[in-house]
């Protein structure tokens, strides 16, 4: 009989991935049937599958329930106003560029009050992930319409059906210029984590739109069923084409869901653009106190034209 004294005490864990997550304040605030959950356990085995240290990694989130989402994971994180998640991720990725920045966010607070911040740090490419959930409502604060919301859906602030047209989040990201661009649902659990990890290594602008079920509200006022029941119509109604325009796919109720990775660009990042630019001034100077003095010259002469034109 081995000796019991000599065997390994193998410590118990409560999650595949706490080592990354706050037990501590388990259990979290999110619904029954939410995919929140299931969204964090993606990103977080597609951090490790990228092997990015999470030393290394800050995660950035603004208001709503997947506001909540950096309050979980154990890392430098920022739980910003509403909306400003990306211009504080875009400030923390150019004072500190070794950092992986990880936007994490839903529907109405990236496209809604922040869609101005999305569609211009897409346009500059600048070096952050954001990742968007999006349960086509504003869960948090009584179902009302989101950006995301389908045409014909029903909401506290539709109670006849929603009459506005929709955003089509990896339409949006892609026409503004991001250099990586996917949809999947909570449903593809390892396509996602891979797409995650992918993103996680790629410079410039990624944005993953996550399709989530909101059992609580959106699914309770359109007959959705249960958080389960949302999972079963998401794999039967997804269908993957990596090749499909991400202009020209967007969310309506009951028609096929479009997932894949639709945008894989290599394009300079909006930090090496303004190196470049900065080393092409240089180039044309012997040195920083010529082209400082330069600068001023220009600066004093500008300023000269203008006063001459307002004293006239």
């Amino acid at each position: 009989m081995a000796n019991q004294n000599n065997a390994e005490i193998i410590q118990e864990k409560l999650h595949p991935m706490e080592d990354i997550l706050r037990m501590d304040r388990m259990p979290h605030i999110w619904c029954s049937g939410c995919g929140l959950g299931s969204a964090v356990t993606t990103f977080a085995e597609g951090l490790n599958k990228a092997g990015i240290s999470y030393d290394k990694t800050a995660i950035v989130s603004g208001i709503g329930c997947t506001g909540r989402v950096a309050g979980y994971l154990r890392l430098d994180s920022y739980h910003t106003t509403h909306g400003r998640a990306i211009p504080f991720a875009t400030g923390l990725k150019l004072a500190n560029r070794d950092l992986t920045v990880v936007v994490f966010s839903g529907d109405g607070d990236l496209f809604a009050i922040g869609g101005n911040h999305l569609i211009h740090a897409a346009r500059r490419n600048v070096d952050i992930n954001v990742i968007c959930v999006n349960n086509f409502i504003y869960g948090m604060t009584g179902g009302q319409n989101a950006p995301t919301t389908p045409l014909g859906a029903y909401s506290s602030t539709a109670p006849f059906g929603n009459y506005e047209m929709p955003f089509n989040l990896v339409g949006v990201a892609a026409a503004s210029g991001a250099a990586y661009v996917a949809r999947w649902t909570t449903m593809h659990a390892r396509r996602l984590t891979d797409s995650i990890a992918e993103a996680a290594k790629k410079k410039g602008f990624c944005f993953i739109e996550i399709v989530s079920p909101c059992a609580t509200v959106f699914a309770r006022k359109n007959r959705g069923g249960t958080g389960l029941d949302l999972l079963k119509e998401f794999g039967s109604r997804s269908v993957i084409d990596h090749k499909a325009d991400p202009t020209k796919i967007p969310l309506e109720m009951n028609n096929d869901i479009v997932c894949g990775v639709f945008v894989n660009d290599d394009k300079p990042t909006f930090w090496e653009n303004v190196q470049a630019g900065i080393k092409s001034q240089v180039e044309k100077y012997s040195n920083w106190e010529e082209l400082q003095s330069n600068s001023k010259k220009t600066h004093y002469k500008k300023i000269h034209k203008y006063t001459a034109s307002r004293d006239s």
